[in-house]
C-alpha cells in the first residue's frame, strides 16, 4: 500500500482585534481597500484558460440582528437576517425595522442590535510567487490561511499595522 507523502506545508495566521470592527460600512471599505488597491502586491493569473484578478472575494456575508421590545424596554423576541453584500443587508434592516405588521406580530419595537452584527468576507489572493492564499476578515478577526511563504505574512501584517481599525 503506497504512503502519503508530504507535498506542502500551508499555514494559518489570526490577528485577534483590539476592538470590534465599528459597521458594516467601514468592514466594507477595508475590504474593498485591499481588493482596489492591492496592498499585497497581488498578481493576476489564468486559471484553467481563465483569466483571474489578483484579489477577488470568495465568499462573503452580513447577518443583522433586530431585537424586539416591549414597553419596558425588556427583550421578547429577535430576527436575524443574513445577506451576501453590505446593500442587501441595509435593506434587511431598513425592512425590517419598517416593518409595522412584523412588530405587531412579535408583539414589541423593533430595534437594531449593532454590537451583535457579524460581518465576514474571504478573499482569494495569488502572490507574484504563484501561490494562492486566502485572507479572511470578520469583525473581530484577520485571518490569513493556506500560505507557506513567510514573506507573504510579513507583507499583510505590514499592511494591516497601517489600518487603524485592524490594531
Amino acid at each position: 500500500m503506497a504512503d502519503f507523502v508530504q507535498t506542502s506545508n500551508t499555514k494559518t495566521a489570526v490577528r485577534e482585534l483590539a476592538a470590534p470592527i465599528a459597521d458594516a460600512t467601514t468592514f466594507s471599505t477595508i475590504v474593498q481597500g485591499v481588493i482596489s488597491n492591492n496592498p499585497f502586491g497581488c498578481t493576476a493569473y489564468t486559471y484553467g484558460d481563465v483569466p483571474q484578478d489578483p484579489v477577488m472575494k470568495s465568499r462573503e456575508a452580513y447577518t443583522a440582528y433586530v431585537l424586539y421590545e416591549d414597553a419596558e424596554a425588556k427583550t421578547i423576541g429577535n430576527i436575524t437576517a443574513r445577506a451576501k453584500t453590505v446593500a442587501g443587508f441595509s435593506a434587511a434592516i431598513t425592512e425590517i425595522l419598517a416593518n409595522a405588521a412584523l412588530a405587531a406580530a412579535m408583539g414589541g419595537d423593533a430595534v437594531r442590535d449593532p454590537d451583535a452584527e457579524n460581518y465576514s468576507c474571504t478573499l482569494k489572493c495569488h502572490d507574484a510567487s504563484g501561490e494562492v492564499y486566502y485572507v479572511t476578515f470578520s469583525r473581530d478577526q484577520v485571518r490569513v490561511s493556506s500560505y507557506s511563504d513567510d514573506a507573504i505574512m510579513a507583507t499583510i501584517e505590514t499592511w494591516a499595522d497601517t489600518v487603524p481599525a485592524l490594531a
